[in-house]
């Protein structure tokens, strides 16, 4: 166990989870060394793996310092994207270099970090208050949340399920501010809904449209339906939802050849005007307008939710006036995160770094951001286990 007045270095830790080149789905020992700091607070550390049936092994670890309620969660990832061409960095990606008073790493924002700065609060929250604190803190991390993230989060939490432990509170480590540390955290996320269009119609000349069936023009007939007016006009904790075309293909190299195929892609974002059902409802409703031989795929990867803004959003949004000096905006933006399945079992908010840097060449996160996230996370501990008068 830690002893007395004894914690965790952040920035150390950060350095020593991003020389892990934990790309998805390696771990490449980056759960060792969130699980080695861990263990040395007391923490019951348990490994979860998954995977097989033609997917890729991927490393989970659930643990938890504990046994009393409340139980409160911090979730988050170590694995990353790739670092893609490392020509381009200007120090190796994986090497954890501070350059001017940023460290530089794929993984430093997005979200390495934000790992290593609850582990170091749970180390200052600890060494203060030792390990009787009236209830418990546990810990989500994944290897799975850069892929398919069928293999991580709801992995771990189908396995607290089955084996009885119930989460009150979480905190997802995302970067979520905007400009500076702490402006931003999120109360929910827009659900996402992706659409494949296969529109078949009968090839022919262009000379003789008439004994063709041109399916290029039913898809444009098609998709000027699904964008003919906006799905909602949003609410006070959501924008409007949006539908956006990504591809269009025909693959036609001719000019005078009516093509017999064309194919679409779309993505939904979605606010909770909307269930990924009632807008699947929806679209095979146009298609069916449109009519002909039209086969539409939809993949929903997420539901829109919302933490309502009392309880623990208040917690979080005071622990970041206690540790900033300024109240964050509460936000459902951007994309969607593994919050997505933790809100079906327990209140959810998501809490950390400025984003602006993540999976870009020379991710960065100054140094001194690491330090003041690790404050905010333990002003929200010292908020959930207040002190006995």
């Amino acid at each position: 166990m830690t002893a007395v007045g004894r914690t965790i270095d952040p920035v150390a830790l950060t350095q020593a989870l991003v020389r892990c080149p934990s790309v998805t789905p390696d771990d490449a020992g980056a759960l060792d060394v969130a699980e080695q700091a861990l263990a040395g607070m007391g923490f019951a550390c348990t490994r979860l793996p998954s995977g097989g049936n033609g997917r890729a092994r991927v490393d989970n670890l659930y643990a938890r310092l504990g046994t009393d309620a409340p139980v409160f969660a911090f979730a988050g990832h170590t694995d990353v994207v790739p670092p893609g061409d490392r020509g381009r960095w200007s120090v190796d990606p994986f090497a954890g270099e501070i350059v001017d008073g940023h460290l530089v790493a794929r993984g430093a924002a997005d979200m390495k970090s934000g790992v290593a700065a609850f582990i170091a609060a749970a180390s200052r929250f600890v060494a203060d208050r030792g390990p009787d604190f009236g209830g418990s803190i546990a810990l989500i991390l994944t290897g799975d949340e850069e892929g398919d993230a069928v293999d991580g989060t709801v992995k771990i939490l189908d396995w607290l399920h089955q084996s009885g432990e119930r989460l009150d509170f979480c905190v997802v480590g995302e970067p979520t501010s905007k400009q500076t540390l702490g402006d931003t955290i999120k109360i929910g996320r827009r659900g996402s809904l992706n659409g494949r269009l296969t529109v078949r119609g009968q090839q022919g000349h262009t000379a003789y449209p008439q004994f063709a069936d041109n399916p290029v023009h039913r898809l444009l007939r098609l998709a000027d339906l699904l964008l003919a007016k906006p799905l909602d006009g949003g609410n006070v904790h959501f924008e409007p939802s949006t539908l956006n075309f990504t591809s269009i293909d025909v693959g036609n190299p001719a000019s005078n050849v009516i093509p017999a195929e064309a194919r679409a892609a779309f993505n939904i974002r979605f606010n909770d005007h909307h269930t990924g059902a009632e807008l699947e409802r929806w679209l095979h409703a146009q298609v069916a307008e449109i009519g002909g031989d039209i086969d539409l795929a939809v993949k929903v990867s997420g539901e829109a939710f919302l933490t309502p803004p009392a309880a623990l959003a208040e917690r979080v949004a005071d622990a970041v006036h206690a540790a900033c000096g300024t109240r964050p905006r509460l936000d459902t933006g951007g994309g969607t995160s593994d919050a997505r399945f933790i809100k079906d079992h327990c209140p959810v908010v998501e809490c950390g770094l400025v984003g602006a840097t993540v999976h870009q060449t020379d991710e960065r996160v100054p140094v001194a951001e690491i330090e003041g996230l690790t404050t905010i996370y333990a002003e929200i501990l010292a908020s959930v286990f207040p002190a006995a008068a």
